[in-house]
């Protein structure tokens, strides 16, 4: 059937009273601002919402502000206890503290968004070709994900870290080798679940070609899926970039992140504590704020939830 067999009568504009546009305009809410309306009633997904947020102001503006640079050091204050000239101390070379843990949070802050957005982009799109396309294309596609899943990303990060010069873009182009598999699995199976629905179906109907099919339709209604899984994917890339760090294949001085930072403090334990338990706070509270947010944004999505 094409659209010159349907009659012409079904595309002619519909005529309603003023009661049936009244219903119609409190059906039209969107369902992500419904969504919205149930994540603010959950307070610790708020709360957590407002901790990130000012954590990326103080990343952005502290270090900035601070009358002393990340790489500044001054041997006279070495391993200094947390004081009102340094709140959270000096570490071996004198560096002050405080502007240290702020850049590195910003430092960790960036890889962990530039290798979810790297991801989410490639999974994404990675997986609705996968699903729209099916039969042959599909099953080829799906056993390169089997081969790269059987292959524990751990031990390609670190390899293809070993074979690189070490810095902020190569770190993120580690973690983006196989990071964007679970991704794109995702996208596929809610794709495979939308792909024969009626509204997609009434798009190929009326010509409608298959890349404006899914960018139009079936992007746009896997939102949920992708918004949870980049809550998520941050906090891990973060994780990676600490755990590369504190074996030493990550970051390397005079450059700074939570990794760094905790690696050094390790090293220090004993003489000067304060140097881990800084940058270990800064680190665990990243995490779980972006676990309860990503936690209450599954549950605010959750169809189940909407009663």
């Amino acid at each position: 059937m094409t659209r010159q067999d349907i009659p012409s009568e079904l595309f002619a504009p519909a005529e309603f009273d003023d009661a049936s546009r009244e219903h119609i305009a409190r059906e039209h809410h969107s369902a992500l601002h419904d969504d919205w309306i149930r994540l603010r009633k959950n307070r610790a997904a708020v709360v957590c919402f407002v901790v990130i947020i000012l954590i990326v102001i103080m990343a952005i503006v502290a270090p900035m502000v601070s009358p002393y640079e990340y790489y500044q050091t001054d041997y006279t204050s070495k391993m200094q206890a947390p004081s009102r000239a340094h709140p959270f101390g000096t570490d071996l070379f004198g560096r002050d503290q405080w502007t240290r843990i702020w850049y590195g949070t910003r430092i960790s802050l960036l890889i962990g968004l530039c290798a979810a957005l790297i991801n989410l982009v490639i999974g994404v799109f990675y997986g609705a070709i996968s699903a729209i396309m099916g039969g042959r294309v599909d099953a080829v596609m799906q056993r390169i994900i089997e081969v790269l899943v059987g292959i524990p990303q751990l031990i390609i990060v670190i390899l293809f870290m070993m074979v690189l010069p070490p810095g902020i873009g190569t770190i993120i182009v580690a973690m983006s080798i196989t990071g964007w598999v679970n991704m794109a699995r995702l996208v596929r199976a809610q794709i495979l679940k939308l792909k024969n629905q009626e509204f997609v179906l009434a798009a190929q109907l009326l010509g409608t070609s298959k890349w404006k099919t899914i960018i139009r339709h079936l992007i746009p209604n896997t939102i949920s899926v992708i918004v949870i899984q980049v809550m998520f994917a941050i906090p891990s890339a973060i994780f990676t970039e600490a755990f590369l760090s504190f074996i030493g294949v990550g970051l390397t001085e005079p450059k700074a992140s939570l990794g760094v930072l905790i690696q050094n403090g390790y090293s220090a334990l004993r003489a000067a504590p304060f140097l881990l338990i800084f940058p270990a706070i800064a680190i665990v509270l990243i995490m779980v704020c972006f676990s309860i947010l990503g936690d209450g944004l599954r549950d605010a999505f959750d169809p189940r939830m909407k009663h």
